[in-house]
């Protein structure tokens, strides 16, 4: 066999058994669709169109391939605006990678068309419905007028800023002075006496009575005048 041939055919099987050896690598491409549909059931519950757009990875970066890669968010961390996913694989080599992405949520939600003052009882005529990205905005931002009809702002609002849930007091079901019913109720027994209500609350908020004996209680508001005891 001549040198030049031998050489030849020496470094075809070279070749050949190291694409044999080599492992195979992580399609990038299939970790960002892995991301994207992580987002996408990560925000499917929320009241708007949402739109995900998953950040590039290092083309340079070189991962085992993986049968079954996760993706996952740390504790704390929201599925939408400016966020992170990871994507990690556990077997048969294990691997991390962390993916920038931005989740945009279109819709609608509430605003002040006018100043609202600190404690006033909001109107209808007092709102307006605007669109934009959900995302951008504060945390449970009002997207049904009906949750801020009948409320009153926990602090003053200048005009078109948008209703947050938390900074909305909810009309008083029970007044100072009030007389009230009081159900107290417990294991095998329930009683009901009237009495009269220390403080203004809300459906569902804890205000104190004094009953015609001179006791006070802590009871939970409820529509109608009535306030609910439970031991």
């Amino acid at each position: 066999m001549k040198p030049t041939l031998f050489t030849a055919l020496f470094l075809a099987s070279s070749l050949a058994f190291g694409q044999q050896g080599a492992s195979p690598r992580q399609d990038l491409s299939a970790l960002r669709a892995v991301a994207e549909q992580f987002l996408q059931a990560q925000s499917a519950g929320m009241p708007g169109q949402v739109q995900v757009e998953v950040g590039a990875i290092d083309p340079r970066m070189s991962l085992a391939a993986c049968a079954a890669p996760q993706a996952f968010q740390q504790p704390g961390a929201r599925p939408w605006g400016k966020t992170t996913v990871g994507v990690r694989c556990a077997a048969p080599t294990a691997w991390t990678v962390y993916i920038q992405a931005r989740v945009a949520v279109h819709g609608e939600y509430v605003a002040a068309a006018v100043p609202l003052a600190q404690g006033q009882p909001i109107t209808q005529s007092q709102l307006v419905v605007m669109s934009g990205d959900l995302a951008a905005l504060p945390a449970g931002v009002v997207t049904d007028m009906a949750q801020a009809i009948g409320r009153s702002a926990t602090m003053s609002l200048p005009s078109g800023a948008p209703l947050r849930l938390d900074a909305l007091r909810s009309k008083p079901v029970v007044q100072s002075g009030q007389q009230v019913r009081v159900v107290s109720s417990g294991a095998g027994f329930k009683v009901s006496t009237e009495a009269r209500a220390i403080g203004n609350a809300g459906e569902g908020q804890v205000v104190q009575v004094r009953t015609a004996a001179g006791a006070i209680l802590s009871g939970v508001a409820q529509a109608g005048g009535l306030v609910e005891v439970v031991f």
